[in-house]
C-alpha cells in the first residue's frame, strides 16, 4: 500500500471511530434521559399513590362520620316522633284541664250551699237520734258550723270534714261504748254509767247498780227497767270497758215500728 492510500485509510478509520464514539455518546445520553424520565415518573407515581392513599383514607373517614351522623339523625327522628306524641297528649290534657277549671268555678258556687245543707241535716239527725255521746256529737256540729264561715279554710277541707263527721256517725252503728255521764231522771240530774250497744240499745245503770234504765225513743225520755236486766246491763258495761270477756248479754231492744 502506498503512502496515499495509507493516509486515506487512516482518515476513514478516524472518521469511523469518531462516528462510533459519537453514536455511543448519543446512545448513552438517550439512556440517561430515559432513566431520568423513568425515575421521575416513578417518583411522581409514588407521590400520586400517596395522595390517592390519603384521599382514600379521608373518604373512609368521611364515610364513617357520615354513618355516625345518620345514626344520630335516625335517633333524632324517633325522638322527635315521641316528642310529637307527648306534646299532642299534653295539649289534649291541657284542653281537659281548662274545661275542668271552668267547671270548678261552677262547682265551688254550688258546693258551699251543699256543705251547709249537709251540716244542718246532720244536726237534725243527731237531735232526733238516740242521745248517746250527745255532748261530743253536738260539739262536732258546732265546730263544722264555725269552720263553714272561716275564709282561711278551703272548700275542699270543709267538705272533707263534713264527710268525716258522716262517716263517724255511721261507724257508731257497729261499736259498743261505756262512759260516765249525767242524765235527767224523774226531773233530777243523776250520775250514771251509760252503755251504747251499736244503735240497738242505749241503757244506763247507777254506779251502785241499784237503778237500771233505758232510753225510750217513743217518749224521748229515760225509763226504769225491771231487775231482770240489771245483770245484762252490768255485764255489757264491763265488756265495753274490756274488764270482762265478750259474752251474750240481755239488753232491752225496742220493738220495730213503722
Amino acid at each position: 500500500m502506498n503512502e496515499h492510500h495509507m493516509r486515506h485509510f487512516l482518515v476513514a478509520s478516524a472518521v469511523s471511530i469518531l462516528s462510533i464514539l459519537s453514536t455511543g455518546m448519543v446512545n448513552a445520553q438517550s439512556l440517561d434521559e430515559v432513566l431520568g424520565v423513568r425515575a421521575t415518573t416513578t417518583q411522581d407515581g409514588r407521590k400520586s399513590q400517596v395522595k390517592i392513599d390519603e384521599i382514600a383514607d379521608n373518604t373512609r373517614d368521611l364515610l364513617s362520620q357520615y354513618k355516625q351522623v345518620m345514626k344520630v339523625v335516625d335517633g333524632l327522628r324517633v325522638y322527635n316522633k315521641q316528642q310529637e306524641r307527648l306534646i299532642a297528649g299534653q295539649e289534649t290534657e291541657m284542653t281537659e284541664l281548662n274545661a275542668s277549671i271552668d267547671n270548678v268555678t261552677v262547682i265551688e258556687r254550688q258546693i258551699g250551699p251543699l256543705i251547709e245543707r249537709m251540716i244542718d241535716n246532720l244536726d237534725k239527725y243527731i237531735e232526733l237520734d238516740t242521745p248517746f255521746l250527745i255532748s261530743e256529737r253536738r260539739d262536732r256540729i258546732a265546730f263544722l258550723k264555725e269552720t263553714l264561715d272561716r275564709p282561711d279554710v278551703s272548700v275542699a277541707e270543709k267538705f272533707s270534714q263534713v264527710l268525716q263527721a258522716y262517716q263517724l256517725e255511721n261507724s257508731y252503728g257497729s261499736t259498743i261504748e261505756a262512759y260516765a255521764d249525767v242524765i235527767e231522771l224523774d226531773g233530777k240530774s243523776r250520775q250514771v254509767d251509760l252503755l251504747k250497744w251499736g244503735r240497738v240499745s242505749l241503757v244506763f245503770q247507777s254506779p251502785d247498780g241499784e237503778v237500771t234504765g233505758v232510753w225510750d225513743n217513743a217518749t224521748s225520755s229515760w225509763a226504769i227497767l225491771p231487775d231482770e236486766f240489771r245483770g245484762g246491763v252490768r255485764d255489757g258495761i264491763r265488756i265495753a270497758r274490756k274488764t270482762q270477756t265478750a259474752d251474750l248479754v240481755k239488753l232491752p231492744v225496742p220493738a220495730p215500728g213503722e
